[in-house]
């Protein structure tokens, strides 16, 4: 559980805060989620660093929300157009770095050459690391769903065969059961006549005499 801090806030910890809240604005982040990081890097609740964020630190920054704001519509924009993207970007860096280090805080041309642009680049390799690691991860997942579902293919295609076998299986099952029906029937009726001829036949036998007579 993150400790709360009940000293006073520092120059620093107003600078951190607002530099990560900015950030979050211009990637389009909400500021809740920039609240929970700056507590974790200060060591105080998010809570108390919105509160400290809306009641002292963001009155001072209302040109630079807005720059970020700006910032983030362009990057939205940016992602939508499929030619030129990298000298779009690059322009965009040195664009922000001017906006938000320049004029939001009246920094002088040394400054911003040093502090700034280092500063800046920090963020925005922080970003792209992240970006990476998720692609890699989502290319990882990709490949995985790949090999399952050629996996299930060749399941199913094994299934399909097994279900056409049995099928064909039983259909030559139920011919023959059908044809020894028949056969048993046919015989069980041959051997009903066979009976009834027997019985229907005249006997006869021979007397003492040579002469036949009719046996009842």
């Amino acid at each position: 559980m993150t400790a709360v801090r009940q000293d006073a806030w520092s120059a620093e910890d107003d600078l951190i805060l607002a530099e990560i809240t900015l950030r979050h604005i211009r990637e389009g982040s909400t500021q809740l989620a920039a609240f929970e990081e700056v507590g974790e890097k200060i060591g105080r609740t998010s809570a108390a660093c919105g509160f400290r964020w809306n009641s002292c630190v963001r009155k001072s920054y209302e040109d630079a929300i807005s720059i970020a704001k700006g910032q983030r519509q362009k990057r939205s924009y940016l992602k939508k157009q499929p030619v030129n993207r990298g000298a779009q970007v690059a322009g965009l860096i040195l664009g922000d770095i001017d906006e938000e280090y320049g004029r939001s805080e009246g920094l002088n041309e040394s400054t911003l050459s040093i502090d700034a642009v280092i500063r800046f680049l920090r963020q925005w390799k922080g970003t792209f690391q992240e970006a990476g690691r998720q692609l890699k991860m989502l290319e990882r997942d990709l490949r995985e769903k790949e090999d399952e579902l050629t996996e299930l293919r060749a399941e199913n295609e094994r299934l399909s065969k097994e279900v056409n076998l049995a099928q064909s299986d039983y259909r030559v099952v139920n011919d023959d059961y059908k044809a020894l029906i028949q056969i048993m029937d046919r015989a069980r009726r041959l051997a009903f006549l066979n009976e009834e001829e027997e019985e229907m036949k005249t006997r006869f036998k021979m007397d003492a005499n040579g002469n036949l007579e009719r046996i009842e």
